[in-house]
């Protein structure tokens, strides 16, 4: 299948899913509550505050803490077909791109604007050129995932997050299939992901900030920075709609 067709299938795919979800009796995917896909409440804890990054290499910019509502949430659209919070979830993960494209310099940004730039904390810089701004990488799902959804997680986020500079689709692929990573310790997520991922040559001398859902212990992030570095690419930043507060210390988000 050629890229375009896949593309215009992922697409049919997810409007079907989209369809269904109205039709059907919705719940909120946060709280239960009725006739709401995300109700007002639960999408109250779903914008993004104050986006700090994380100290990881690659650096992190996450726009939620993993935790409360936004579990709940990116549980039920990842594993029970809830694209119908997509939409929620897109605005903190374009929160979390405008924060890291504006934090490259001057004349790297997604496009979004000043205001963003506000809610983030951070001072606007004047329009940019988005010629010059970061290329979103996206870390590829298993074939299991994908026929267990349906759909790309991640994916889905980032065509919904309306973002100006568009991804480089399949930059990343998975060299073998790896465990899912839930109830993995941090050393076994590493050497799950360890040497998984190839990345494409046409990433050679871009600079790019790789696309994530979720990061809890970052091994994932790493291995794919791991792989864009081997063609020759640069990896500026990594953005994820969560990230597991960490043990210990404050989440990403403040």
């Amino acid at each position: 299948m050629t890229t375009t067709n896949q593309l215009r299938t992922n697409k049919l795919r997810e409007s079907i899913l989209d369809a269904a979800a109205a039709l059907q009796p919705v719940q909120c995917s946060g709280c239960g509550e009725e006739d709401r896909a995300v109700c007002a409440a639960c999408s109250a804890a779903l914008l993004p505050g104050m986006i700090a990054a994380e100290g990881a290499a690659p650096p992190l910019f996450a726009a939620l803490a993993y935790d409360g509502v936004v579990r709940r949430v990116l549980l039920a659209y990842k594993d029970s077909g809830r694209t119908d919070a997509a939409s929620a979830l897109a605005v903190a993960l374009r929160a979390a791109i405008v924060t890291a494209q504006s934090q490259a310099g001057p004349g790297a940004d997604s496009g979004a604007g000043s205001r963003a730039r506000t809610r983030a904390g951070l001072q606007p810089h004047p329009p940019v050129d988005a010629r010059h701004a970061l290329l979103p990488v996206v870390i590829p799902s298993t074939r299991a995932a994908f026929r267990r959804r349906g759909y790309h997680p991640t994916a889905l986020l980032l065509r919904r997050s309306r973002i100006l500079v568009p991804p480089l689709w399949r930059a990343l692929r998975l060299t073998r299939q790896t465990e899912d990573q839930a109830g993995l310790t941090a050393q076994q997520r590493t050497r799950n992901r360890a040497g998984s991922m190839v990345a494409s040559r046409r990433l050679r001398g871009r600079d790019c900030v790789i696309v994530d859902d979720i990061v809890t212990t970052g091994a994932t992030v790493r291995e794919a920075a791991r792989a864009i570095t081997a063609v020759g690419g640069r990896v500026v930043f990594a953005v994820a709609v969560a990230r597991t507060p960490l043990r210990g210390g404050s989440p990403v988000v403040a």
